[in-house]
């Protein structure tokens, strides 16, 4: 059966917040490297122990220390002749505490102290294949062991080895689990969440003593259970982005997307003010108290109603996840890790692929913890006269710079109509001709925010060597700031290096404009140093270092095997590539790039408006996947306050791509994310027509655009007539689904950009519209589907 199309702009908002099922249990890890075990279950209130991988300057220990017992002195836990022992993941639960050796050396053992019995020795529970997750609850452990649940000390019956599970989460009596491929939920063992699952495809999952949440794929979360656990701790029905989920003892927390806590109820575990506004890395809960590792500096702290005074640092800096070799991370490592995880070895803590790690992540904030109790004693009488005046000072400041910066914007505008300057289309922000010192001061600026061990510094010589001295034969392109070239690191790595241009080529060219260019191709390396050193996402091409060094401005890339969109689409040969030989591979092609452009105008910190989308700016990987490249151009942008930051560079002045360039921001350089939405309507003309953005058509002796070109077919009910002829005309069902996505390329080029959608509304129905081809591929005669033109109206007012 096709899938109901017919939508309301707020249920595609959902579907569009929901995140990828990067990190499923309680944990922010399938393999957590905290917990919180409970001692003493059978009086009535038991005694509390936060334990954690604890950094000791030279590698960890495992650590646990009491949370309800402020004077009790932190206990260490090892085997083998020592604390020190190296581990990958722990649980606990009542009474135990529970470890798992490195899964990089299988075959990897757990073990299991008995935390009632303080002098009881270790005991080996299992022996055998790497884990993927592990979780732990009541008394008893679950594993992953080859996508089959496998338990230890479990009295509930056996789990069915048939169903595979990608995640799965222990509560009190019951253990649930995410089916692989269908994200359906699944429990046994015993208690009320056993045979109440709700029905649908999750992505996270965490369970408590007597109910388990689920984030499903619309970003909505839900509980089920015992009621009476339900009803105090089921969270408001909010469609926001959840990247984490803990449950404790009728007391559910969730970790948002910008890595800050809520929980519920709040009179149990409310955030304490002096934490409420910090961001978070990992995140477990269990009985009424709840354990997280602050961002800022990896330390644990615990609060809630069975903490002694309601809130405690716990450790000073403990692993948030386990370590691994750092060349196998995806996306990259979390900042400062390598040395959590000892100063030698390479190892580092990986970075969930999809999210981007926030500004204050790259170096501590101030210390919530600071003693303020010296200035609460000397509170001045004076207080509410300073208040007036500093506002008083502060409105007439505000003034004055406004004006300043109208005259300096409206100045910039009348010297960029008369000086602009052109590069392949390409229409750069007019620099100031008297650079100075500035990559230097900025690079100082950006890299003091703190380490960043996801971007390598390289040395000069290692890239001059590579590129056999920057050798016309491995040059490959030339992208925001300079010549690309292709070359293999002493590593093996193959990457991309490009290389800011050192001086004008132009003979004819004035010492002005020689320098506007410069100081062009420094901001470009900057700008693109500083977003992408803190971006991971699969649609996104990956920076992996940098070079500043003799002058030199070099930044070094992951290798696109197969090139640009642009050369797919205009420069190749009759036959065509792989992901444009039919319209289902194009829409999914399509939609790769669009998710890259969503994550960066709804999931960055702040989020990011590109400015250059463009056919060439896509490229394509080994497996042909899409990936959005070249952010010399970009910005920095508060949406939704019309405040944006260039990283100091102007504002106000425009810069893009000719035949891309939104008309509304290019007229009145007014920039929000909907220019990145017209550019990228432009770039779907492009893939549904196969013409250049700007060419000759039939019955035109002067270049036309493809907006003009396309859209009045399409308005005009008449898609078929703007398609590229290289390909075979669609099937029915794919032509219902190509039709669909170029009404919404009519939509994302509307003039009035508050008429376009947003990046979400847009992966949202390409996803539809792939949905239809791959259900018309798999099943030829399939039914007819649901799409309607009104599925593409999502406008937004700005």
């Amino acid at each position: 059966m096709s899938p109901n199309f017919s939508r309301s702009p707020l249920t595609l908002l959902a579907v569009l917040l929901a995140l990828p099922p990067l990190v499923a249990s309680s944990s922010s890890f399938p393999l957590p490297t905290i917990a919180i075990a409970a001692v003493g279950t059978n009086t009535a209130s038991p005694h509390y122990l936060a334990c954690g991988l604890v950094s000791n300057g030279t590698g960890y220990q495992l650590s646990c220390a009491s949370v309800t017992n402020r004077s009790a002195s932190p206990r260490k836990y090892g085997y083998g002749g020592g604390s020190s022992t190296p581990f990958s993941a722990l649980v606990a639960g009542d009474g135990y505490l529970c470890s798992v050796d490195p899964i990089s050396s299988p075959p990897v053992s757990m073990r299991w102290w008995d935390l009632n019995e303080s002098e009881e020795p270790s005991k080996r529970v299992y022996r055998g294949e790497a884990l993927s997750a592990v979780a732990g609850g009541g008394e008893y452990v679950c594993g992953l062991v080859e996508k089959r649940i496998k338990c230890w000390r479990w009295e509930w019956g056996v789990v069915p080895e048939e169903v595979g599970f990608s995640a799965l989460a222990v509560g009190g009596g019951f253990v649930c689990g995410l089916v692989v491929g269908t994200g359906e939920l699944k429990c046994y063992g015993n208690g009320d969440a056993v045979g109440r699952e709700p029905r649908g495809r999750y992505m996270l999952l965490a369970a408590g003593e007597r109910h388990a949440c689920a984030v499903d794929h619309r970003g909505m979360l839900g509980c089920w259970g015992e009621a009476a656990a339900v009803a105090a701790a089921a969270p408001p029905k909010l469609i926001r982005a959840v990247s984490t989920v803990a449950v404790g003892d009728a007391l559910t927390c969730v970790l948002w997307g910008n890595w800050t806590v809520s929980c519920w109820p709040e009179e149990h575990a409310a955030v304490p003010p002096q934490i409420s506004q910090e961001q978070f890395v990992a995140l477990e809960a269990r009985g009424k108290v709840v354990c997280g590792v602050l961002m800022s500096d990896y330390s644990l702290v615990c609060w809630g109603g069975d903490v002694a005074g309601g809130v405690r640092k716990v450790f000073d800096k403990v692993l948030p996840g386990p370590c691994a070799p750092a060349r196998s991370c995806p996306c990259g490592v979390w900042s400062g890790s390598a040395m959590l995880c000892g100063a030698s070895g390479g190892a580092a803590i990986c970075y969930p692929c999809g999210y981007t790690p926030p500004m204050n992540a790259q170096a501590p904030t101030s210390n919530p913890w600071a003693s303020t109790s010296h200035t609460r004693k000397k509170r001045r009488p004076s207080d509410l006269v300073i208040a007036m005046i500093s506002f008083g000072t502060g409105s007439g400041l505000v003034v004055l710079l406004g004006a300043l910066l109208v005259a300096y914007c409206l100045r910039r505008r009348s010297r960029s109509r008369t000086s602009g300057s052109h590069d392949s289309g390409r229409i750069h922000a007019e620099p100031m001709t008297a650079p100075g010192p500035r990559v230097p001061r900025r690079l100082s600026m950006l890299l003091s925010k703190g380490p960043n061990t996801t971007v390598e510094q390289f040395p000069l010589a290692a890239l001059r060597s590579a590129t056999d001295v920057f050798s016309p034969s491995h040059r490959i392109g030339s992208g925001s700031f300079g010549a690309v070239y292709r070359a293999s690191l002493p590593d093996g790595r193959e990457v991309a290096i490009k290389r800011a241009e050192r001086r004008d080529s132009g003979a004819s060219s004035s010492a002005a404009a020689a320098a506007a260019r410069r100081v062009n191709h420094e901001s470009a390396f900057i700008s693109e140093l500083s977003l992408l050193s803190r971006l991971n996402h699969k649609n996104l091409v990956r920076l992996l270092g940098f070079c500043a060094d003799g002058g030199e401005h070099i930044l070094v890339y992951e290798f696109m095997h197969n090139g640009t969109l642009h050369d797919h689409l205009h420069k190749r040969p009759a036959t065509l590539s792989p992901p444009l030989a039919s319209w289902p591979s194009r829409l999914r092609l399509a939609l790769g790039a669009a998710r890259g452009i969503e994550y960066l105008h709804t999931y960055a910190v702040p989020p990011i408006i590109h400015r250059d989308i463009k056919s060439s700016n896509i490229l394509l990987d080994a497996s042909w996947s899409a990936k959005v490249s070249d952010f010399g151009l970009s910005l920095l942008k508060n949406l939704g306050t019309g405040d944006d930051n260039a990283g100091g560079e102007e504002p106000c002045v425009t810069a893009g791509t000719v035949g891309y360039m939104d008309p509304e921001y290019y007229r009145l350089q007014h920039l929000t994310d909907k220019s990145d939405v017209y550019s990228f309507g432009v770039l779907l003309l492009e893939l549904l027509s196969g013409c250049k953005v700007i060419q000759r058509y039939e019955g035109s002796g002067t270049p036309r655009n493809v907006v003009d070109m396309a859209v009045p077919y399409i308005e005009s009910d008449r898609v078929h007539r703007v398609l590229d002829i290289r390909l075979p005309l669609p099937t029915p069902g794919e032509m219902e689904a190509v039709a669909y996505v170029g009404y919404l390329a009519a939509d994302c080029v509307r003039l009035p950009g508050r008429e376009r959608p947003s990046m979400s509304e847009v992966v949202g129905v390409l996803e539809r519209a792939v949905a239809v081809c791959e259900e018309h591929e798999d099943s030829p005669d399939g039914g007819e589907a649901a799409l309607s033109r009104s599925g593409t109206d999502g406008s937004t007012t700005m």
